[in-house]
C-alpha cells in the first residue's frame, strides 16, 4: 500500500509540473502576442473606434489570464510544497530520509517565484509598451 501512495504522490507532482509549465507557456505567449497586436494598434495612424475596441479586449484578456496564472502557480507551487512534505515525511518514516535533500523545497519556491516574475514582467511590458507608443 506504501507503494501505491508513492505513485500516487509522484504522478499528483508529475501533473503539476505539467499544469505549471502550460499556465507559464500560456502566459509568455498571450502577453507577447498582445504585446505585438496593441503595439501596432497603438502605433497606428488609423484612430478607429474598431481597433480601440480590440485594443481594449486584447487587455482585459491579457489581465485576466495572467491574473488566472499567478492564481495557478500560487496554487501549484503550495500543492508542491504539500506533496514533497508527504514524501519527506514517508521517507522519515521508512529510514530513507537522507536519499531527498529537504532543501529542495526551497529550490522549487525559488523557481515559481522565477515563473511568476516572468509571467508578471512580460505582462506589464505587454500592458505599458502600447501605451507608450500612444504618447
Amino acid at each position: 500500500m506504501l507503494e501505491r501512495v508513492h505513485q500516487h504522490i509522484i504522478a499528483e507532482l508529475q501533473q503539476n509540473t505539467r499544469t505549471d509549465t502550460v499556465f507559464v507557456l500560456t502566459a509568455i505567449f498571450l502577453n507577447l502576442l498582445t504585446l505585438a497586436i496593441n503595439s501596432a494598434v497603438a502605433a497606428g495612424d488609423d484612430n478607429s473606434a474598431t481597433e480601440w475596441t480590440v485594443f481594449f479586449i486584447f487587455l482585459s484578456l491579457l489581465v485576466v489570464v495572467n491574473f488566472i496564472v499567478m492564481v495557478g502557480l500560487v496554487k501549484g507551487k503550495q500543492t508542491r510544497i504539500k506533496l514533497i512534505n508527504g514524501l519527506l515525511k514517508m521517507y522519515k518514516d521508512q529510514g530513507v530520509e537522507g536519499y531527498y535533500d529537504a532543501s529542495l523545497l526551497s529550490n522549487y519556491a525559488t523557481r515559481y517565484d522565477l515563473f511568476l516574475l516572468a509571467t508578471v514582467f512580460t505582462g506589464l511590458v505587454a500592458v505599458v509598451v502600447p501605451f507608450v507608443l500612444i504618447v
